[in-house]
């Protein structure tokens, strides 16, 4: 508790979004979601995936972020021939000379606060391992050598998804993920004299708050309760692996944490369901997207609490869904129809799917184009009852 009564979450928690994620969002435009995702994952202490083209400002972001919290970052750009010793250190010479297999680490991962690694998914098999007790338990071991390390938050990005199963296990560990793109045409006027103050500027940015106040903040997580969402996040998951979105028990567990992260940068010690917003970042695909804020958006607004006082602005919701994307969903959902294997659990599954494709629906802004969804789903809905009332699927 702070000197004048308030909780000291309040405070940090406040800081951290006045003095450091709001100048960022000031200095990088159009990037406000890519920021309040780096935030959220920093005060959760876990990793942040950044997919998109290069020259979006990915790394650019990160630094922004270890400037204004006065932390240490290592960033590297992957390849598939990187060795360990350019991430983690070579062996020092001197001690090596003296028999002993001790690793330099000055300016290298183990130092860092904030690590940035780009085209992450390049990594190979030398490093994988190493990376991945990194990612999961924030320690390197080399040999005798057992270094636990100060490494608040580590981003990855890429602009292309896994495709190699042996990196699946490497993209598990970045629970949340998150586009980031170029700024649309007409904002570019505004991109440039942004760019441009930060170029005038170098590194002489006002530092927001110390980065150990950073970990301070981590510790509180365990100070926040859950009592109030846990059956809305039950369901939600119940909800998510039934639509066919793998969430383990071990991401269910760790994302409790993002949820806590959400409300202590709002100020509170209590989570409150609109918190769940940040579980629209779990999807594996871009496919997944719709879906997954369909049913995160459907279990926030059912709780009642999408306009609740001290909400994350994020909570909302309000962007528009892609009707081309809804369009390719129902395609998927009239093809599986027509299979002869489909069995009844696989209709109530497909009945969920289109329920929410149907409410996602409704929000496409095009009139047009939301009467043309309309009767596919229509279509759709009529395709099922036949299907289920004969008790096989229905071919065209």
């Amino acid at each position: 508790m702070s000197s004048d009564g308030e909780p000291s979450s309040y405070k940090l928690g406040q800081r951290l979004n006045d003095e450091v994620l709001g100048p960022i969002k000031a200095s990088f435009v159009g990037k406000d979601e890519v920021v309040d995702l780096l935030g959220i994952c920093l005060v959760g202490g876990e990793n942040l995936f950044i997919l998109g083209p290069p020259g979006t400002a990915k790394s650019a972001l990160v630094q922004e972020l270890a400037v204004r919290l006065h932390g240490q970052m290592f960033d590297y750009l992957l390849t598939r021939f990187t060795e360990p010793n350019e991430l983690f250190g070579p062996f020092d010479i001197r001690r090596l000379r003296d028999g002993d297999l001790v690793t330099n680490t000055e300016g290298m991962l183990p130092r860092a606060d904030f690590v940035f690694l780009d085209e992450l998914l390049n990594a190979n098999s030398a490093i994988l391992n190493s990376l991945l007790m990194v990612l999961n338990e924030r320690v390197f071991r080399r040999g005798r050598e057992t270094f636990s390390l100060p490494t608040l938050m580590v981003v990855g990005a890429s602009n292309s998804l896994p495709e190699d199963d042996a990196l699946a296990a490497l993209f598990d560990r970045f629970l949340l993920r998150v586009r980031c793109d170029n700024v649309p045409t007409e904002r570019l006027s505004d991109v440039l004299r942004a760019g441009w103050n930060r170029e005038l500027q170098g590194r002489d940015r006002p530092v927001g708050m110390h980065v150990d106040l950073v970990r301070e903040l981590q510790k509180q997580l365990r100070d926040v309760s859950l009592e109030e969402t846990q059956p809305v996040y039950v369901e939600l998951v119940r909800r998510l692996r039934l639509a066919g979105i793998k969430v383990s028990d071990r991401r269910a567990v760790k994302l409790q944490r993002m949820v806590a992260a959400s409300a202590l940068l709002c100020g509170r010690t209590k989570t409150i369901p609109s918190d769940l917003w940040v579980m629209r970042y779990i999807w594996d695909s871009e496919e997944q997207q719709e879906v997954i804020a369909a049913l995160v958006n459907n279990a926030i607004q059912a709780a009642g609490n999408t306009d609740q006082a001290g909400s994350h602005p994020r909570a909302k919701g309000e962007d528009a869904p892609n009707p081309e994307l809804i369009a390719v969903d129902l395609q998927r959902i009239a093809g599986r129809l027509n299979e002869q294997s489909l069995s009844d659990i696989d209709r109530a599954q497909l009945r969920d799917e289109l329920g929410l494709l149907a409410s996602r629906c409704e929000w496409v802004s095009n009139s047009h184009q939301r009467e043309f969804l309309r009767k596919e789903i229509e279509t759709l809905w009529q395709q099922i009852d036949q299907s289920t009332s004969a008790g096989s699927p229905t071919r065209n």
